[in-house]
């Protein structure tokens, strides 16, 4: 019988989590390429759409905001998701000056936009009782860790 000491499973857990972000890495290398809209466009419409399910609005500058970028990139990637017949804008009431990015086919699904993070939804409904809150835990101070890096 083997046993398993804390500090194993935990250099088990590190290797796991580095395999997955060298994964991310991959796909988000691909995705720039050769799989359609880029991994911060995905993310754009997985907000837009979002926000339209509630029945807000979202402005380009919080859509920078939320992804951590430039409003110039974001200007850029709304361009493409426009051209693409993904998106549409209409003019803010309160301020002319500004618009709304709102989604042309309401149809679409959030999770259509990003099949990845659907797969991820179905895998979390298998986690045993209790060990969500565990994972998110650990995945938190990973991503914190990730965020705090190069700033």
């Amino acid at each position: 019988m083997t046993i398993v000491t804390e500090e194993e499973s935990s250099r088990v857990a590190a290797r796991a989590v580095e395999r997955l972000r060298l994964a991310e890495a991959r796909l988000a290398r691909r995705r720039q390429t050769d799989c359609g809209p880029s991994e911060n466009a995905r993310a754009a419409m997985r907000l837009i759409l979002e926000r339209a399910d509630e029945g807000a609005t979202v402005t380009p500058t919080e859509i920078a905001q939320a992804l951590g970028v430039s409003t110039a990139s974001v200007t850029g990637m709304l361009d493409r998701l426009h051209a693409g017949g993904l998106i549409g804008f209409v003019a803010n009431p309160a301020d002319r000056r500004s618009k709304f990015v709102v989604p042309f086919d309401r149809t679409s699904d959030a999770d259509a936009v990003d099949p990845v993070t659907a797969r991820i939804r179905e895998f979390a409904l298998d986690l045993p009782e209790g060990a969500a809150d565990h994972v998110v835990e650990f995945l938190d101070r990973v991503r914190e860790v990730v965020d705090a890096e190069c700033r």
